[in-house]
């Protein structure tokens, strides 16, 4: 049904107007962009979330309406009747730029006072003064945009796992706080005093417990939360798209998740996805790229220098392969001319800043070919080194040696950084699975093996022998997905055998009653049925961010966090009541003064 104000109903919306409607009468409800007033003739801009359409008043304006038009400014809400009529002079920049509408009604329903930034596309108003006013910003046509693709996304999530036969199941927002990797937030119950509720890092648990009930395709587009650390992708409060299937291995999740990717595409941005996905293993991409979510988008991979430098004279590279580290590198082809000494030395800060111990260079111009170590080598073990990096007149050989993890996550983080530099073109959507991730990874702080995801992973089959006595050679049946160089999704099969379940978290240093007390009601439910299962979670807030090219979570959330967590719209969070603590038996320390 068409809205309607005051006996006024809208016919359509002010950016539906096209040269075939001349003639017709038309009603639209919207906000003023701009007035012009060219004395005798006004026009007006109307705008609403579908586009602007411009509105005439002239000599044949009744002058009740035309005086009123002449009072009109920005950001006025307004209605307006008349007749759609071809403009004599028409406007190529915006699609109903063929017609306009001669007013013969016009009501003001909201004055406005003026905005403290020009409700525009691309507004260089500082980002904290448009998230303070963000209901001004939202009206942006630019996030508009953005905001009415995220609907478009979710409505495609819907249909495409309601036709696959998934169950929309919606699971708890308080929950019991159960240890996954970030904080939770944490609700302080008034009615059990001195407890707590957890609000859900993800429906983990919820979504298992679904599968012994029955539902065998459970989804859920869900509201998650992690007390971390803010980042241009991440937020404290996100939307995952989160499935699970049972009766299902490997294969099975990633293909559901692969028809997925391949409908959204197509609908949304007539985008083929070729299918199958590429596939790399955790390792593969670790030694190719340095990262467990490679940007694929561009080339550049580590080579591996240890053999061509085992033994040379050269003290860094030496004592790193006896220690049973490697010496790697990445070949940054023809950048000799952008990558000056200077810049080499912003590069070799930038090593160190995140834990590498340095970085070695070799940097070829026409002129000659120096390096940072070259008086160390003879002339052979140099020509052997450039010889395995591929070198030639013109590149840059950027080189690390250490510990061979920490030598391939610094050159990955390296290699980002060498692709800005040089404006490498990353364009495209570049989809990837990784796959047989580490099921466990060592911490050095506590000394002990942690589980790389959540400890209800299943183990490949062919590891479980190795549990007890070689945890670095357990892989899980756990992949995730990559979009352009960012964790899209993670997922896994779940261990539903309870022996299995306790094997792990014995292997995980967790005793029998520690687990029952974490995950008693889990654990129990096993008992009873638990059939074979496994799903994953998809950002569909950083989906969205990708599917747009936006770079940041801030625009296409309609309502996000800044850098310190707080929300500058509505000066959130803020002090509570003293009555409310009272209530909730919390008292409040001074710890500034402490």
């Amino acid at each position: 049904m068409a809205e309607t104000i005051n006996g006024m109903k809208r016919t359509a919306y002010c950016g539906e107007f096209r040269e075939e409607h001349a003639g017709q009468e038309a009603t639209v409800f919207g906000w003023v962009q701009r007035q012009r007033d060219l004395g005798q003739l006004i026009f007006v801009d109307l705008r609403d979330r579908t586009g602007i359409v411009q509105l005439a008043f002239d000599q044949d304006t009744d002058k009740a309406v035309f005086d009123k038009a002449f009072s009109l400014r920005s950001e006025y809400v307004v209605a307006a009747r008349g007749e759609v009529r071809v403009r004599s002079s028409r406007n190529a920049d915006i699609p109903t730029g063929d017609v306009e509408i001669a007013v013969k009604e016009l009501r003001i329903l909201n004055k406005a006072e003026t905005p403290p930034f020009e409700i525009v596309e691309n507004c260089v108003t500082a980002e904290s003064t448009r998230l303070k006013y963000r209901y001004l910003d939202l009206r942006r046509p630019d996030l508009q945009k953005n905001i009415l693709l995220r609907h478009q996304i979710t409505k495609v999530i819907r249909d495409y796992f309601d036709s696959n036969g998934f169950i929309e199941i919606e699971t708890p927002i308080l929950i019991k706080s159960t240890p996954e990797g970030a904080r939770d937030f944490l609700v302080p119950s008034r009615v059990h005093n001195g407890q707590f509720y957890a609000l859900p890092q993800s429906p983990q648990l919820y979504k298992q417990l679904s599968m012994v009930a029955g539902f065998d395709r459970y989804i859920q587009i869900a509201r998650c939360f992690r007390d971390e650390d803010l980042r241009a992708d991440r937020q404290p409060e996100f939307t995952q798209i989160d499935l699970e299937m049972s009766f299902v291995d490997v294969e099975d999740v990633l293909a559901m998740a692969e028809g997925f990717v391949e409908t959204l595409f197509k609908k949304v941005l007539n985008v083929e996805i070729p299918l199958p996905l590429p596939r790399l293993t955790y390792n593969e991409a670790m030694e190719r790229y340095g990262s467990d979510k490679p940007d694929t988008r561009f080339g550049m991979e580590i080579i591996d220098l240890t053999d061509a430098v085992r033994g040379c004279g050269f003290g860094v590279f030496a004592s790193a392969v006896e220690n049973g580290g490697s010496v790697r590198c990445l070949n940054a082809k023809g950048a000799a001319v952008t990558l000056s000494r200077k810049e080499i030395d912003k590069l070799t800060e930038m090593v160190k800043g995140i834990g590498g111990k340095g970085l070695a260079w070799v940097r070829w111009t026409e002129e000659n070919c120096t390096s940072s170590f070259g008086k160390f080598l003879t002339e052979d073990e140099m020509q052997a080194v450039l010889a395995a990096a591929g070198a030639e007149k013109g590149d840059v050989v950027l080189i690390v040696a250490d510990k061979t993890k920490n030598v391939l996550t610094t050159l990955g983080a390296l290699r980002l950084e060498l692709a800005n530099k040089l404006n490498i073109p990353r364009e495209g959507n570049n989809l990837l699975w990784i796959t047989e991730f580490p099921f466990f990874e060592w911490d050095d702080e506590s000394q002990s093996w942690l589980a790389m995801h959540h400890p209800f992973t299943s183990p490949l089959d062919e590891c479980i022998p190795y549990l007890d006595i070689a945890p670095e050679k357990v892989y899980a049946k756990a992949y995730d997905l990559v979009f352009n160089g960012i964790e899209l999704a993670s997922g896994s099969i779940r261990i539903t055998d309870p022996e299995l379940q306790n094997h792990m978290f014995r292997a995980l240093g967790m005793s029998e009653e520690e687990a029952h007390q974490k995950f008693g009601f889990l654990l129990d439910a096993f008992r009873y049925g638990a059939p074979p299962h496994g799903g994953m979670g998809i950002g569909l807030d950083r989906l969205v961010m990708q599917m747009l090219g936006a770079t940041s979570l801030r625009d296409v959330i309609a309502y996000p966090k800044v850098q310190n967590m707080a929300e500058l719209m509505t000066d959130c969070p803020s002090v509570v009541d003293e009555r409310q603590l009272t209530d909730l038996g919390i008292t409040l320390l001074d710890t500034e003064n402490e």
